[in-house]
């Protein structure tokens, strides 16, 4: 395949995994509308998705002896902690609004970079998160007097947080030689994550007090009765499986830079949807401002900190453009 080939499949696969991830908050919303908890919503779709890929997780079986740390954090943070606190958070609050603050990420993990590794980042990483800053307070219009739900605002943060903890996580799993220098399959850590996160939410959510007959009826999306089994099958095999395996590939195909700013129209995606088929619509100082973080989040997440002048020690924090393009690849949140 040449080069041109690979890049346009690439942004095909990569189009898709924004597209598939981008309907997730829309689909499960009428689900806990509906009556069931927020967190039955996400054990379902984990659950789901970990069946669908455990023929994946045994192919690559020997990554829980050579990777059990990055597939427990992975598990945590990208799969139970990012789902939980994103779906929790479209229960007290407008599916757009709550991407928009998890799209907060990137500048989150910059200060990380800054502050923790004590790494100089680029002065335009920093109008990023500015610009990320300032459009979030459009979004929740902090001029109101934070009128919108704080709880719901701090569980969307809460799911940007477990982001940066996979930007993090993602160094340890990113290299740049290749499977040789034993680099683990991106798939096959997508699939025991899935697996941990399952696990995880089986204890905290207890599925089996959740009320399995509301998955026999409908629920309504914007006054249309959709049958309830037909929006978890979204959920589990469009929003969760192919979004993560096309994110995936995807970014092997193209540079982590480019994944990236392909993944910012998640965002855009999920306030449409919920534009269109929830009927949420949204003021046009948030439409403004969710343009400033997604501008902001671009920025931060494509420009990469200054190279150290001294020798870096390796581990966590190596590489900030592969922990961006494992992020672009594997986002749980939406």
């Amino acid at each position: 395949m040449h080069a041109s080939q690979g890049r346009s499949a690439g942004l095909g696969l990569a189009l898709a995994s924004a597209f598939a991830f981008g309907g997730s908050g829309v689909a499960a919303k009428p689900l806990i509308e509906a009556g069931l908890d927020p967190l039955h919503v996400v054990w379902l779709r984990v659950a789901g998705a970990a069946l669908v890929m455990l023929p994946v997780a045994w192919r690559h079986r020997a990554l829980v002896r050579s990777r059990p740390v990055l597939l427990l954090g992975f598990g945590l943070l990208a799969v139970a902690g990012v789902q939980a606190c994103y779906f929790a958070a479209i229960s007290r609050i407008p599916v757009g609004v709550a991407l928009l603050v998890e799209y907060l990420a990137p500048a989150l993990v910059l200060g990380w970079v800054r502050f923790v590794q004590h790494r100089p980042v680029t002065r335009a990483a920093a109008v990023g998160v500015v610009l990320a800053v300032g459009g979030l307070a459009c979004v929740v219009e902090v001029w109101s007097g934070l009128t919108f739900d704080i709880v719901g605002l701090l569980l969307a943060l809460g799911a940007a947080c477990c982001q940066v903890g996979y930007f993090v996580l993602s160094d340890q799993g990113s290299g740049e030689h290749g499977a040789d220098a034993g680099t683990p399959h991106p798939v096959g850590v997508i699939a025991y994550g899935l697996l941990i996160g399952a696990a995880v939410l089986t204890v905290v959510s207890r599925p089996w007090g959740m009320d399995w007959s509301l998955l026999g009826g409908s629920t309504a999306m914007n006054g249309t009765d959709v049958p309830a089994w037909l929006l978890l099958v979204w959920i589990v095999l469009l929003a969760t499986v192919i979004a993560y395996v096309t994110g995936v590939i995807s970014v092997r195909m193209l540079s982590p830079a480019v994944a990236g700013v392909v993944a910012c129209l998640e965002a855009v995606i999920a306030t449409v949807l919920a534009w269109v088929l929830l009927g949420e619509h949204l003021a046009a100082p948030q439409l403004i401002g969710g343009f400033l973080v997604l501008f902001g989040a671009l920025i931060a997440q494509s420009s990469t900190p200054k190279a150290p002048s001294g020798p870096v020690a390796s581990g966590p924090g190596g590489e900030l453009a592969g922990a961006e393009g494992e992020l672009s690849a594997g986002r749980a949140a939406s």
